[in-house]
């Protein structure tokens, strides 16, 4: 049976209150914004010298030359694992991920037929960052950019080489490996050919929180196979407001609500509401099967 439901989260601006680089720069006493400037500058040199650049993981390898002239002298993977206790949660997290994935387990009408809640991280930031959260006592898997390590001039160890990314488009290969049970299941990966009602997680068992339009790719794709999408703004932020209304309107998402996941907000009822609808439905199609089965077993001509 694969009735498990997936909360997928976006990070940035979904469960943190700004960006997960943030206390990297207070750390190292860097102005946020003239950095991410700095970056876009080396974005726009590249794109007018007709060279491709993927805009959304550029960054990575503007830290890397930081890491490795001092900027960020230090900057290992370790380190970013540290900042993970630095970030700035929104209210209810991770509250709402401890409540979500024990809203079965002691319930047998549920639990009897292995409904169960995962969530997982999907995100363009520093996968080390995210691991280093309270978050990891209850997600069940990560989608994130992954560095390896080699010394600086100085012999420092610290970042030195990309070797995995994930940007607003490829968040969407991260959503079919959920669907196929990449990293669950021994021997699949996103190439495998698996009929859908044999994948561990359907699309229609699977909702996708962020924060705006980048993530329209992401959106669409969960919205396609009949799952839910649920957007999120800072309070008080009167234009992002208007682009999730803006999505909503367009179809790209069911509901949104102010970044706030606190018990009786209504991000906390709708998320809650939507994961036991989806509870509900898979316990009735599964007493359906049951039902069906029983009633064709051959009985005696009288």
């Amino acid at each position: 049976m694969a009735n498990i439901i997936a909360v997928i989260w976006d990070c940035d601006m979904t469960l943190i209150n700004g960006y997960m680089q943030d206390p990297i720069f207070e750390d190292y006493g860097i102005e946020a914004k003239p950095f991410w400037d700095e970056v876009n500058e080396r974005v726009k040199q590249l794109s007018q010298n007709h060279i491709r650049v993927n805009r959304d993981t550029y960054y990575l390898n503007y830290f890397i030359e930081c890491a490795h002239n001092g900027r960020l002298r230090g900057l290992s993977n370790k380190r970013l694992r540290g900042y993970g206790s630095k970030q700035k949660f929104y209210r209810g997290i991770p509250e709402i991920f401890e409540k979500t994935k024990k809203m079965f387990i002691d319930d047998k009408t549920y639990s009897e037929y292995g409904i169960q809640v995962e969530h997982y991280i999907v995100s363009t930031g520093f996968a080390e960052i995210v691991r280093g959260t309270e978050l990891m006592k209850f997600v069940d898997g990560i989608w994130g950019c992954e560095l390896i390590e080699a010394p600086d001039d100085e012999g420092n160890i610290v970042i030195s080489e990309i070797v995995y990314t994930i940007d607003n488009t490829s968040k969407t290969r991260a959503i079919f490996e959920i669907n196929k049970g990449i990293g669950k299941i021994n021997g699949i990966d996103v190439n495998s050919s698996i009929p859908e009602e044999n994948r561990r997680v359907h699309f229609e068992n699977m909702i996708y929180i962020a924060d705006g339009p980048s993530d329209i790719p992401a959106f669409s794709v969960v919205k396609k196979g009949g799952g839910a999408t649920f957007a999120i703004y800072p309070k008080g932020d009167l234009k992002a407001m208007q682009q999730v209304e803006q999505m909503r309107e367009d179809g790209r998402v069911d509901m949104y609500a102010e970044a706030d996941y606190s018990e009786g907000t209504t991000a906390y009822m709708w998320i809650t509401d939507k994961i036991q609808k989806m509870a509900d439905r898979i316990r009735e199609a599964e007493k359906s099967k049951i039902l069906s089965s029983a009633s064709s077993v051959p009985r005696h001509l009288i």
